[in-house]
């Protein structure tokens, strides 16, 4: 087992083992479909606040404190709009920059509407890839 170790530690050095199998992995899609307020997801529909804590069940999910504010950018079309995509602010996450990620949407409700939500755009892999 030692020598296997020290040749997948040897390709790595060298450059010869994608370094991306070993830094994230895909996870099943939870959706094919998800409305935006622009064709890039890069607005946020509205903002929310958390009735509860939420804990993720994996890495694609963000863990949200009851409070937070919660800035949604997707929801997620299947599935009867189950799942919404955002990023927390505040003291949770300290000096790092919030994370995007799943929510379910039963843990928030709804504070400011921003935009409407009318863009449906496809998931592709990125949307649930772990990092």
């Amino acid at each position: 087992m030692e020598k296997r170790t020290n040749w997948t530690l040897l390709l790595v050095l060298c450059g010869l083992l994608p370094l991306a199998s070993l830094a994230g992995r895909q996870m099943p899609k939870l959706s094919d479909k998800k409305l935006c307020a622009d064709s890039e997801c890069s607005h946020p529909i509205l903002i929310a606040r958390a009735l509860q804590d939420y804990y993720p069940q994996d890495c694609r999910f963000i863990p949200i404190q009851q409070g937070q504010s919660v800035y949604v950018y997707s929801m997620l079309k299947d599935r009867g709009n189950l799942f919404w995509a955002g990023s927390v602010q505040g003291s949770y996450y300290g000096e790092q920059e919030a994370r995007l990620g799943f929510f379910p949407s039963s843990v928030v409700e709804e504070t400011h509407v921003l935009m409407p939500a009318e863009v449906e755009v496809k998931t592709d892999k990125w949307d649930f890839y772990c990092y």
